[in-house]
Protein backbone atom coordinates (compact mmCIF):
# COMPACT_ATOMS: atom_id res chain seq x y z
CA UNK A 1 0.00 0.00 0.00
CA UNK A 2 1.25 3.62 -0.59
CA UNK A 3 1.80 5.70 1.97
CA UNK A 4 -1.36 7.90 3.18
CA UNK A 5 -1.85 11.09 0.74
CA UNK A 6 0.27 9.21 -1.80
CA UNK A 7 -1.86 7.69 -4.75
CA UNK A 8 0.70 6.03 -6.98
CA UNK A 9 0.45 6.44 -10.74
CA UNK A 10 -0.12 3.73 -13.58
CA UNK A 11 2.31 1.66 -13.83
CA UNK A 12 6.16 3.01 -13.72
CA UNK A 13 9.20 2.22 -16.11
CA UNK A 14 12.50 1.20 -15.12
CA UNK A 15 15.08 1.82 -17.85
CA UNK A 16 18.33 0.25 -16.57
CA UNK A 17 21.03 -1.80 -17.62
CA UNK A 18 24.70 -0.97 -17.60
CA UNK A 19 25.59 2.41 -17.87
CA UNK A 20 27.05 3.67 -21.06
CA UNK A 21 24.55 0.66 -23.12
CA UNK A 22 22.59 3.15 -24.15
CA UNK A 23 20.16 3.67 -20.90
CA UNK A 24 19.84 7.85 -21.22
CA UNK A 25 19.06 7.30 -25.19
CA UNK A 26 16.80 5.31 -24.13
CA UNK A 27 14.91 6.62 -21.38
CA UNK A 28 14.68 9.79 -23.41
CA UNK A 29 13.40 8.63 -26.26
CA UNK A 30 10.31 6.92 -24.61
CA UNK A 31 9.63 10.14 -22.35
CA UNK A 32 9.64 11.74 -26.09
CA UNK A 33 5.32 10.76 -24.84
CA UNK A 34 4.14 13.52 -22.85
CA UNK A 35 2.52 10.21 -21.11
CA UNK A 36 5.74 10.19 -18.70
CA UNK A 37 7.76 12.15 -16.50
CA UNK A 38 11.73 11.39 -16.93
CA UNK A 39 13.68 10.99 -13.66
CA UNK A 40 17.11 10.25 -14.06
CA UNK A 41 19.03 8.07 -11.39
CA UNK A 42 17.56 8.02 -8.26
CA UNK A 43 20.01 5.32 -7.10
CA UNK A 44 23.27 7.86 -8.22
CA UNK A 45 24.89 8.27 -5.19
CA UNK A 46 25.10 11.66 -6.18
CA UNK A 47 21.18 12.25 -6.63
CA UNK A 48 19.05 15.10 -5.04
CA UNK A 49 17.56 14.84 -1.79
CA UNK A 50 14.49 16.34 -3.28
CA UNK A 51 13.88 13.64 -5.37
CA UNK A 52 14.76 11.06 -3.49
CA UNK A 53 14.95 11.12 0.54
CA UNK A 54 17.41 8.16 1.47
CA UNK A 55 21.25 8.20 0.81
CA UNK A 56 22.60 5.90 -1.42
CA UNK A 57 25.79 4.33 -0.23
CA UNK A 58 27.26 2.33 -3.07
CA UNK A 59 26.98 2.59 -6.65
CA UNK A 60 24.68 -0.12 -8.10
CA UNK A 61 23.24 -0.45 -4.62
CA UNK A 62 21.36 -4.22 -4.48
CA UNK A 63 18.09 -3.63 -3.40
CA UNK A 64 15.94 -6.85 -2.35
CA UNK A 65 12.50 -7.91 -0.15
CA UNK A 66 15.13 -8.69 2.47
CA UNK A 67 16.65 -4.90 2.87
CA UNK A 68 14.11 -3.09 1.36
CA UNK A 69 13.32 -0.91 4.45
CA UNK A 70 14.92 2.43 4.18
CA UNK A 71 13.91 1.99 0.23
CA UNK A 72 10.45 0.94 -0.06
CA UNK A 73 8.56 4.45 0.89
CA UNK A 74 11.24 6.47 -0.02
CA UNK A 75 10.56 4.81 -3.73
CA UNK A 76 6.52 5.59 -3.47
CA UNK A 77 6.88 8.57 -2.16
CA UNK A 78 9.23 9.29 -5.72
CA UNK A 79 6.57 7.11 -7.76
CA UNK A 80 3.37 9.19 -6.67
CA UNK A 81 5.32 12.51 -7.18
CA UNK A 82 6.39 13.64 -4.07
CA UNK A 83 9.23 16.22 -3.86
CA UNK A 84 11.25 16.80 -0.91
CA UNK A 85 11.89 20.33 -1.12
CA UNK A 86 12.92 21.12 2.33
CA UNK A 87 15.24 18.92 2.21
CA UNK A 88 16.54 20.01 -1.38
CA UNK A 89 16.68 23.50 -0.25
CA UNK A 90 18.93 22.67 2.92
CA UNK A 91 21.36 20.66 0.55
CA UNK A 92 21.64 23.52 -2.22
CA UNK A 93 25.62 24.79 -2.36
CA UNK A 94 25.34 26.51 -5.81
CA UNK A 95 23.72 28.01 -8.92
CA UNK A 96 23.70 24.64 -10.29
CA UNK A 97 22.27 22.85 -7.62
CA UNK A 98 19.26 26.06 -7.70
CA UNK A 99 18.67 25.28 -11.42
CA UNK A 100 18.53 21.77 -10.62
CA UNK A 101 15.79 21.99 -8.01
CA UNK A 102 13.38 24.17 -10.27
CA UNK A 103 13.66 20.88 -13.09
CA UNK A 104 12.84 18.76 -10.71
CA UNK A 105 10.20 20.33 -9.17
CA UNK A 106 8.57 20.90 -12.54
CA UNK A 107 8.92 17.45 -13.42
CA UNK A 108 7.12 16.31 -10.13
CA UNK A 109 4.30 18.85 -10.16
CA UNK A 110 3.45 18.46 -13.71
CA UNK A 111 3.89 14.40 -13.36
CA UNK A 112 1.15 14.84 -10.68
CA UNK A 113 -1.00 17.34 -12.12
CA UNK A 114 -1.14 15.79 -15.48
CA UNK A 115 -0.98 11.51 -14.37
CA UNK A 116 2.06 10.67 -16.16
CA UNK A 117 3.68 7.68 -15.86
CA UNK A 118 7.22 8.03 -13.81
CA UNK A 119 9.90 6.56 -16.25
CA UNK A 120 12.96 6.16 -14.31
CA UNK A 121 16.32 6.12 -15.90
CA UNK A 122 18.76 4.37 -13.93
CA UNK A 123 21.64 2.32 -14.94
CA UNK A 124 22.42 2.06 -11.28
CA UNK A 125 19.12 -0.31 -10.43
CA UNK A 126 20.33 -2.92 -12.65
CA UNK A 127 21.21 -5.59 -9.67
CA UNK A 128 17.41 -4.00 -8.02
CA UNK A 129 15.58 -4.71 -10.78
CA UNK A 130 13.79 -7.89 -9.73
CA UNK A 131 12.41 -5.37 -6.63
CA UNK A 132 11.14 -2.77 -8.78
CA UNK A 133 9.23 -5.38 -10.52
CA UNK A 134 8.04 -7.37 -7.64
CA UNK A 135 7.66 -4.26 -5.14
CA UNK A 136 7.07 -1.41 -7.37
CA UNK A 137 5.20 -3.32 -10.31
CA UNK A 138 7.36 -1.70 -12.63
CA UNK A 139 7.65 -2.85 -16.40
CA UNK A 140 11.21 -3.06 -17.07
CA UNK A 141 13.32 -2.55 -20.07
CA UNK A 142 16.83 -3.28 -19.74
CA UNK A 143 19.75 -2.04 -22.42
CA UNK A 144 22.59 -4.14 -23.54
CA UNK A 145 25.20 -3.16 -25.81
CA UNK A 146 28.04 -5.14 -27.25
CA UNK A 147 30.76 -5.99 -23.94
CA UNK A 148 33.27 -4.48 -26.97
CA UNK A 149 31.27 -1.38 -27.69
CA UNK A 150 30.64 -0.84 -23.61
CA UNK A 151 34.93 -1.42 -22.91
CA UNK A 152 35.52 1.04 -25.76
CA UNK A 153 32.88 3.72 -24.46
CA UNK A 154 34.79 3.74 -20.69
CA UNK A 155 38.20 3.80 -22.45
CA UNK A 156 37.36 6.77 -24.19
CA UNK A 157 36.10 8.45 -21.09
CA UNK A 158 38.64 7.19 -19.05
CA UNK A 159 36.16 6.44 -16.71
CA UNK A 160 37.25 3.33 -14.22
CA UNK A 161 35.36 1.27 -11.63
CA UNK A 162 36.16 0.41 -8.27
CA UNK A 163 34.67 -2.93 -7.38
CA UNK A 164 34.75 -1.96 -3.89
CA UNK A 165 30.97 -0.82 -3.96
CA UNK A 166 29.95 -4.33 -4.65
CA UNK A 167 32.13 -6.23 -2.58
CA UNK A 168 30.72 -3.57 0.31
CA UNK A 169 27.31 -5.10 -0.06
CA UNK A 170 27.04 -8.55 1.57
CA UNK A 171 23.75 -9.19 0.45
CA UNK A 172 24.74 -8.79 -3.46
CA UNK A 173 27.89 -10.63 -3.13
CA UNK A 174 25.67 -13.54 -1.22
CA UNK A 175 22.74 -13.92 -3.81
CA UNK A 176 24.68 -13.06 -7.12
CA UNK A 177 28.09 -12.43 -7.43
CA UNK A 178 30.33 -14.40 -4.80
CA UNK A 179 31.85 -16.54 -7.92
CA UNK A 180 33.66 -13.00 -9.24
CA UNK A 181 35.02 -11.94 -5.97
CA UNK A 182 38.39 -13.13 -6.48
CA UNK A 183 37.96 -11.09 -10.39
CA UNK A 184 37.23 -8.24 -8.77
CA UNK A 185 39.58 -8.26 -6.41
CA UNK A 186 42.64 -8.26 -8.44
CA UNK A 187 41.63 -6.18 -10.95
CA UNK A 188 44.44 -3.27 -11.59
CA UNK A 189 42.75 -0.30 -10.88
CA UNK A 190 44.05 2.03 -14.08
CA UNK A 191 42.80 -1.54 -16.21
CA UNK A 192 39.38 0.02 -17.49
CA UNK A 193 38.91 -2.50 -20.14
CA UNK A 194 39.30 -5.21 -18.21
CA UNK A 195 37.32 -3.66 -15.45
CA UNK A 196 34.48 -3.21 -18.28
CA UNK A 197 34.60 -6.97 -19.19
CA UNK A 198 34.04 -8.15 -15.78
CA UNK A 199 31.44 -5.55 -14.88
CA UNK A 200 29.66 -6.37 -18.09
CA UNK A 201 29.41 -9.94 -17.28
CA UNK A 202 28.59 -9.75 -14.13
CA UNK A 203 25.53 -7.54 -15.10
CA UNK A 204 24.35 -9.08 -17.79
CA UNK A 205 24.71 -12.99 -16.59
CA UNK A 206 22.60 -11.40 -13.43
CA UNK A 207 20.19 -10.04 -16.31
CA UNK A 208 20.11 -13.54 -17.97
CA UNK A 209 19.13 -15.48 -14.94
CA UNK A 210 16.35 -12.66 -13.76
CA UNK A 211 14.53 -13.01 -16.86
CA UNK A 212 12.80 -16.02 -16.17
CA UNK A 213 11.02 -14.79 -13.09
CA UNK A 214 10.34 -11.61 -14.97
CA UNK A 215 8.57 -12.66 -18.10
CA UNK A 216 7.37 -9.09 -19.30
CA UNK A 217 10.91 -8.23 -19.06
CA UNK A 218 12.71 -6.51 -22.58
CA UNK A 219 16.05 -6.18 -23.17
CA UNK A 220 16.88 -4.10 -26.30
CA UNK A 221 20.05 -4.21 -27.81
CA UNK A 222 21.52 -0.79 -28.24
CA UNK A 223 22.83 -2.02 -31.84
CA UNK A 224 19.60 -3.15 -32.92
CA UNK A 225 18.11 0.24 -32.20
CA UNK A 226 20.86 2.75 -33.64
CA UNK A 227 19.81 0.09 -37.34
CA UNK A 228 16.10 0.88 -37.11
CA UNK A 229 15.51 3.23 -34.28
CA UNK A 230 11.42 3.89 -35.56
CA UNK A 231 11.29 0.25 -35.90
CA UNK A 232 12.73 -0.50 -32.67
CA UNK A 233 11.40 1.93 -30.73
CA UNK A 234 7.62 1.55 -32.73
CA UNK A 235 7.41 -1.70 -30.83
CA UNK A 236 8.71 -0.39 -27.93
CA UNK A 237 5.88 1.61 -26.84
CA UNK A 238 3.29 -0.88 -28.15
CA UNK A 239 5.01 -3.30 -25.63
CA UNK A 240 4.97 -0.50 -22.72
CA UNK A 241 1.33 0.62 -23.57
CA UNK A 242 2.54 4.43 -25.35
CA UNK A 243 1.14 6.02 -27.73
CA UNK A 244 3.24 6.11 -30.80
CA UNK A 245 2.45 9.39 -32.46
CA UNK A 246 3.45 11.70 -35.70
CA UNK A 247 5.35 13.53 -33.09
CA UNK A 248 6.81 11.47 -31.49
CA UNK A 249 8.00 9.50 -34.31
CA UNK A 250 9.54 12.82 -35.57
CA UNK A 251 11.97 13.66 -32.20
CA UNK A 252 13.08 10.47 -32.59
CA UNK A 253 14.24 10.45 -36.20
CA UNK A 254 15.53 13.90 -35.28
CA UNK A 255 17.41 12.51 -32.37
CA UNK A 256 19.10 9.40 -34.16
CA UNK A 257 19.85 11.35 -37.83
CA UNK A 258 22.54 11.32 -40.09
CA UNK A 259 22.67 15.05 -39.56
CA UNK A 260 23.57 14.78 -36.09
CA UNK A 261 27.21 14.12 -34.67
CA UNK A 262 29.15 10.78 -35.10
CA UNK A 263 29.98 10.95 -31.17
CA UNK A 264 29.35 11.72 -28.50
CA UNK A 265 31.38 15.59 -27.40
CA UNK A 266 33.32 14.29 -23.86
CA UNK A 267 32.41 17.16 -22.48
CA UNK A 268 28.23 16.46 -22.90
CA UNK A 269 28.42 12.70 -22.07
CA UNK A 270 24.69 12.46 -21.79
CA UNK A 271 23.91 13.97 -25.11
CA UNK A 272 21.07 11.82 -27.28
CA UNK A 273 21.55 13.51 -30.21
CA UNK A 274 23.54 11.46 -32.57
CA UNK A 275 24.29 9.59 -36.12
CA UNK A 276 22.64 6.50 -34.49
CA UNK A 277 24.47 4.11 -37.58
CA UNK A 278 27.79 5.54 -37.12
CA UNK A 279 29.12 4.71 -33.88
CA UNK A 280 28.51 1.03 -33.75
CA UNK A 281 31.37 -0.73 -35.15
CA UNK A 282 33.40 2.55 -33.41
CA UNK A 283 35.18 -0.09 -30.91
CA UNK A 284 37.12 -1.92 -33.60
CA UNK A 285 38.81 1.59 -33.63
CA UNK A 286 39.24 2.30 -30.25
CA UNK A 287 40.56 -0.57 -28.51
CA UNK A 288 43.55 -2.73 -29.73
CA UNK A 289 43.89 -6.01 -31.20
CA UNK A 290 45.09 -7.18 -27.91
CA UNK A 291 42.01 -5.55 -25.53
CA UNK A 292 39.55 -6.55 -28.74
CA UNK A 293 41.00 -10.21 -27.11
CA UNK A 294 41.18 -9.83 -23.24
CA UNK A 295 37.22 -8.14 -23.64
CA UNK A 296 35.90 -11.75 -25.69
CA UNK A 297 37.79 -14.09 -23.28
CA UNK A 298 36.32 -12.72 -20.21
CA UNK A 299 32.63 -11.86 -21.67
CA UNK A 300 32.24 -14.37 -24.40
CA UNK A 301 29.80 -17.06 -22.49
CA UNK A 302 27.78 -14.32 -21.44
CA UNK A 303 28.08 -12.11 -25.06
CA UNK A 304 26.91 -15.28 -26.86
CA UNK A 305 22.90 -15.01 -24.96
CA UNK A 306 22.60 -11.46 -26.14
CA UNK A 307 25.00 -11.31 -29.28
CA UNK A 308 25.18 -15.07 -30.81
CA UNK A 309 25.58 -13.33 -34.37
CA UNK A 310 28.13 -10.92 -33.93
CA UNK A 311 31.91 -11.19 -35.59
CA UNK A 312 34.11 -10.27 -32.83
CA UNK A 313 37.16 -9.07 -36.14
Amino acid sequence: MAPEGIALSRSAILVTGAHRTGTTWVGRMLAANPQTAYISEPLNRLHRPGVLRVRVRHWYPYISAQDQEEYLAAFRELLGFRYHGLAELMSLRSLRDALRMGRDLGIFVRGRVLHQRPLLKDPFAVFSLPWFAEQLDCQIVVTVRHPAGFASSLKRLGWSFDFTDLLAQPSLMRDWLEPYRKDMESIGREDIVGQAARLWTMIYSFVHSSRASIPAMQVVRHEDLSRDPLGGYGRLYESLGLAWTQAVQKKIAAASSAQNPKEVPQKKVHAVRLDSLANLDNWKKRLSPDEIRRVRSATEEVAQLYYPEVDWN
